[in-house]
């Protein structure tokens, strides 16, 4: 460890040890005394580490019992972070697979919600893509995109098997800045039923999002169906003083 990263270290290796469930939720962390041994860092090393993993909402420092953990993990997709899915199933190691069962380029008039939300004229044209996203061999979400079309001609039914955003920053050279998203429990249609089966309740978890490139182009709006019963909305809070 270089001596100016020490409690970045520290910090680090805490972090990935409750994520991992070394140290689940409700858990007391060693001591400082124990992690200054371990580490051989100075008590003020440590502390300031164990101040991150406390604004990371990982831990809550409470008397007379140290540091706990409050981490509860996250959903198959974490709500409020702008992440593909197969980065976070690569993050969990889980077995996934992404099957397409639709790609085809459409006018953007024939989908006037799609339109005004990406507020493109009825002329441009898009990538319509559904996607079917397995974990452990189980379809969990449903993923329906539309995406510009000028600004991605090449697109093919493969990259969209993959990684879409991996190509859009690593092939063509982007920046995906920020989204917008909201997200509304929707009963079952047809579609639902075939893929998602005989679940109960038949409700899905719908997060609706609109992604944007760096010089804030709205390139892609995204439903993305999940099993509600199955879904978290994972957030933290902490009140200013």
């Amino acid at each position: 460890m270089k001596r100016q990263n020490k409690f970045k270290y520290i910090y680090e290796q805490m972090r990935m040890a409750i994520i991992d469930g070394i140290y689940e939720y409700g858990a007391q962390l060693p001591s400082e005394h124990q992690l200054v041994e371990q580490y051989h860092v100075s008590r003020e090393t440590v502390r300031k580490s164990l101040n991150m993993l406390v604004s990371d909402g990982m831990i809550q420092k409470i008397r007379g019992k140290g540091s706990v953990v409050i981490y509860r993990g996250v959903t198959e997709f974490p709500f409020a972070d702008l992440v593909s899915f197969k980065e976070v199933q690569q993050q969990k190691g889980t077995k996934h697979q992404t099957s397409v069962v639709v790609f085809e380029r459409i006018a953007a008039r024939d989908v006037p919600h799609v339109k005004q939300a990406l507020n493109i004229t009825g002329e441009r044209y898009l990538w319509h893509v559904v996607r079917h996203r397995k974990v452990e061999g189980i379809t969990k979400i449903i993923d329906e995109d539309y995406i510009l079309y000028d600004l991605f001609p090449d697109l093919t039914r493969e990259i969209m098997a993959d990684s879409l955003y991996n190509y859009v920053e690593q092939v063509k050279g982007y920046e995906i800045s920020f989204s917008s998203k909201s997200i509304t429990f929707e009963p079952f249609g047809e579609m639902e039923k075939e893929v998602f089966g005989n679940v109960t309740p038949q409700y899905t978890a719908t997060v609706r999002g609109i992604v944007h490139l760096k010089d804030t182009t709205q390139f892609q709006y995204n439903v993305s169906k999940h099993i509600a019963t199955e879904f978290r909305f994972v957030d933290f809070s902490r009140r200013q003083k």
